[in-house]
C-alpha cells in the first residue's frame, strides 16, 4: 500500500524537476540569444544619430559679410584724377571775418584753369573751415591728410556749397563765406571755408 502510494507520488516529482530544469534552460537560451543579439544589433542610438546629417553638412545660403556691404555701400563715386596745383599744394591760413555773413559770398583766391564745376557732379576738394566771427579752427581735410569727395549740388553737404561750388573751376581755391541758414544753424553761426577744388567728374 505505501510503495503504490509512493511510486506515482515520486514520477510526479521527477516530471516536474524534468520540466522545471527545461524551464530553466529554455531561459538561459532566450538571455543568451537577447545578449548576443543585443551585442551584435548595437543599442539602436547610434543608428538613430547616424540617421540625422551632421551639422556642418545642413544646406546654408551664403551671405556676403556686413563690413563688405558697408564698404561698398559707403564708398562715394569715384572721382576724377587729382593733379594738384602748386599754388594749392600748401594748406592756406584762414581767419575769421567781421559783422555777421547775410549772404552767401564767393572769394576767388586762386583762379582755376580747369572745367567749371556742374551740379550733380563729384567734386575732390581740400577745404579748412573756421568760425566766421573768431576764426577758431573747426574742420580741415588737411588735417586727416586727404581730400574729400563729395556730390555736389544734390543736397549731400550744406546748401553754402551746393550753392557756392558750382560754377567755379577745377583748380580754384575760393573763399565761401556761409551764413549760418546756409550751415549748420544758430548753434554753430556764420562760417568760412577756404576750399581748394582739385577734381569734379
Amino acid at each position: 500500500m505505501s510503495n503504490q502510494t509512493a511510486g506515482p507520488a515520486a514520477a510526479k516529482r521527477r516530471a516536474q524537476a524534468v520540466a522545471g530544469a527545461l524551464a530553466g534552460v529554455a531561459v538561459v537560451a532566450v538571455l543568451v540569444a537577447v545578449f548576443v543579439g543585443v551585442r551584435a544589433g548595437g543599442s539602436g542610438e547610434p543608428d538613430a544619430k547616424a540617421a540625422a546629417p551632421p551639422a556642418q553638412q545642413q544646406p546654408t545660403t551664403a551671405a556676403p559679410e556686413p563690413e563688405e556691404e558697408s564698404e561698398h555701400e559707403s564708398e562715394p563715386a569715384q572721382p576724377a584724377p587729382v593733379n594738384t596745383p602748386p599754388a594749392l599744394a600748401k594748406q592756406p591760413v584762414v581767419k575769421g571775418g567781421t559783422g555777421t555773413v547775410k549772404k552767401l559770398t564767393v572769394t576767388p583766391l586762386v583762379q582755376g584753369s580747369g572745367p567749371a564745376v556742374k551740379a550733380g557732379q563729384t567734386v575732390t576738394a581740400n577745404y579748412v573751415l573756421v568760425s566766421y566771427k573768431t576764426g577758431q579752427l573747426m574742420d580741415s581735410s588737411w588735417q586727416r591728410g586727404e581730400p574729400f569727395s563729395t556730390a555736389i549740388g544734390t543736397g549731400a553737404v550744406i546748401k553754402g556749397w551746393d550753392q557756392g561750388i558750382p560754377g567755379q573751376k577745377v583748380g580754384s581755391r575760393i573763399q565761401l563765406d556761409v551764413p549760418a541758414a546756409l550751415a549748420y544753424g544758430p548753434q554753430q553761426g556764420d562760417l568760412r571755408f577756404v576750399i581748394d577744388i582739385l577734381a569734379a567728374k
